[in-house]
């Protein structure tokens, strides 16, 4: 009984920790944004590495994936993973408040699901009573289910590949679907690091064990090609489309490598499965409710309204330049005078 209370109150850890660094993320991302527009305003552009705004969001993005790191040392991949949507509401909602941007109904109805969906997983997520030590990520790493499903993995991944590589399909799905394969290892090496770091600290030392750092590199490998993938899908098609596609394939894969390598729903009942399932579900549809329509939007607005950005008294507008990489024009009235005449 004392066993299971720790467990809960350490999985409560994670699940605070995950929440916690998602919003964290989310608010990053604002401040990230609110400085490039900023910067946008001015007559002068500057880099954006010169703003000590944007460097202010940077700090907060790293403390953020520093703590979803961590998070998987507390609780299962099942539950730590789908609490990425917490980050997608909470920019959101940011946006709505501090950059001035339209409240939709979509937004409402997209978080009510997510939070709905979150719930759900927190209360039906499955229980890992065992410590995961080195001699066990050891023994996972040569289990047949684990072997069979990284051959197929290969094979598939090799497959989309040569699509992308020769015959020079970029479709989004290619692109992502290649970033949740990668994603699969980056959480199982992710868990297996955080776990055992987790487990030296408590005293109980494991980073002597050849298998920590076989796992440390996996994950900088696979993070490294994963976000190669993301950025190409980011370039050629519009965050409102990526992000939850991402957000939906990465949490599938996630699930099942936990299920995989970990089994994290070996003694979860049917009932819990399903709502846990139901609760992926939920939370799928609210990203899918916010990312929507997001694109024509902005498309209605041609201009960038220098006196809605926090911190500005302006009241030019800044129109985008889509064929360089500066902000854009900054029309007033003496550049009017000069096309009139």
């Amino acid at each position: 009984m004392l066993e299971r209370c720790m467990l809960e109150k350490t999985q409560l850890l994670g699940v605070l920790l995950a929440a916690a660094s998602n919003f964290l993320i989310s608010v990053s991302l604002s401040i990230q944004k609110c400085a490039h527009l900023r910067l946008a305003c001015q007559t002068e552009p500057k880099p954006y590495y010169t703003s000590k705004l944007w460097w202010c969001g940077i700090i907060l993005l790293v403390l953020g994936e520093v703590g979803n790191f961590t998070a998987y040392g507390f609780a299962p991949i099942a539950l730590v993973a789908p609490l990425g949507c917490v980050s997608v509401i909470g920019t959101a909602f940011i946006s709505v408040l501090f950059l001035k941007q339209t409240m939709r109904a979509a937004d409402i109805l997209g978080g009510t699901l997510a939070v709905a969906g979150t719930y759900l997983l927190v209360t039906f997520a499955p229980n890992v009573p065992q410590e995961l030590t080195a001699r066990r990520v050891q023994n996972n790493l040569v289990s047949w289910p684990f072997l069979v499903y990284v051959i197929l993995e290969i094979i598939t991944f090799c497959i989309l590949l040569y699509f992308y590589k020769r015959k020079a399909v970029k479709h989004i799905m290619i692109l992502l679907m290649m970033v949740a394969l990668l994603a699969s290892l980056t959480v199982i090496a992710v868990k297996a690091v955080a776990s055992m770091i987790t487990l030296s600290v408590k005293g109980k030392m494991q980073l002597t064990y050849p298998v920590f750092y076989i796992m440390l590199i996996l994950m900088a490998t696979s993070c490294v090609f994963q976000v190669k993938f993301l950025n190409q899908a980011m370039h050629l098609y519009e965050a409102t489309a990526v992000v939850p596609i991402n957000f939906v394939f990465f949490t599938t894969s996630a699930i099942v490598s936990g299920v995989i390598f970990y089994q994290e729903f070996q003694s979860a009942a049917l009932l819990n499965v399903f709502m846990f399932l139901f609760g992926c579900l939920l939370s799928f549809l609210g990203v899918f409710v916010i990312a929507r329509n997001k694109k024509e939007e902005h498309l209605q607005v041609p201009y960038i309204d220098c006196g809605h950005i926090p911190g500005q008294k302006l009241t030019g507008k800044i129109q985008p330049d889509s064929y360089s990489s500066r902000y854009g024009t900054l029309n007033n009235e003496d550049d009017s005078v000069k096309t009139q005449s």
